[in-house]
């Protein structure tokens, strides 16, 4: 009889057989799913194979904004005495040569004596506008400490001719006078003012231009008036308008004007 029939028939299950023996295992029979499930081995999941990560993307580095240019500072006005001071132009030694009168005119202020009529001339390739010019002698002519009762014009007989001038044409209009191309004259009924004086001054006024051009125009024009030079009067006094400060001031402290003491309700 065979032996697995009976050991099947009493429930025992029959698992192989080794060296003719057979070998059982006693207990209900495996379900078939069991069986079959524990003959089909298990599958591994086939490892991931780590990638090599793609590098972040680089966030694009912004510019940099160019900072706002700042504007440049205006130069501060230069203050002497209580006073803004011209600006400094630069002076050419040689102009063209030839004159714009300054258009317009303007009235004398009242004053002692017979009016007296005159012109304003820049000569042309200057750094200065006739108008300006014009404006600033006639100022100084009719203010109250000055030689007053000059009428400006733009053309017609004239007394007195204001010029503006270049150191080279300077020195041919004041000839037989020698002005070395940086002195102004009176000649013949010309004020020659030389242009390197009127931009920049002189030393015995220090930084105070302004009133240097106060005393450029007083002292020529009085040439023109009849005035001749004088000397300083004494120590620590106002230099009189008509000594020649441009070149010494001896003793004296700059003065700019004809009648420096006068009020305006002498006038």
């Amino acid at each position: 009889m065979d032996h697995r029939f009976l050991l099947a028939a009493a429930g025992i299950v029959v698992i192989g057989v080794v060296g003719g023996a057979l070998l059982a295992q006693s207990g209900p029979p495996a379900e078939p799913a069991v069986l079959a499930k524990a003959a089909i081995p298990t599958r591994l999941t086939p490892a991931i194979t780590p990638t090599t990560k793609p590098k972040p993307t680089a966030k694009p580095v912004p510019k940099p904004t160019a900072k706002p240019t700042a504007k440049a500072a205006k130069p501060e006005k230069l203050v002497v005495n209580g006073r803004v001071q011209p600006a400094w132009v630069k002076v050419p030694q040689r102009g063209k040569g030839r004159y714009s009168v300054a258009a317009g005119s303007e009235k004398a202020r009242k004053g002692r004596g017979k009016e007296i009529r005159y012109l304003v001339e820049v000569e042309k390739g200057l750094p200065f506008e006739a108008r300006e010019f014009a404006d600033e002698v006639h100022r100084i002519l009719n203010d109250h400490r000055g030689w007053g009762r000059f009428k400006r014009v733009a053309s017609g007989p004239v007394q007195v001719r204001v010029a503006l001038s270049s150191p080279r044409t300077t020195d041919a209009l004041c000839r037989p006078l020698r002005t070395f191309g940086e002195l102004s004259c009176w000649n013949g009924s010309r004020a020659v003012i030389n242009a390197i004086r009127w931009a920049e001054g002189t030393p015995n006024y220090g930084r105070d231009l302004a009133s240097y051009r106060e005393y450029l125009i007083s002292h020529e024009v009085g040439h023109g008036l009849g005035h001749g030079h004088v000397g300083c009067p004494g120590p620590g006094k106002p230099a009189p308008v008509m000594m020649q400060q441009t070149k010494s001031l001896a003793s004296c402290k700059p003065n700019p004007w004809p009648y420096p003491g006068r009020l305006r309700s002498e006038i």
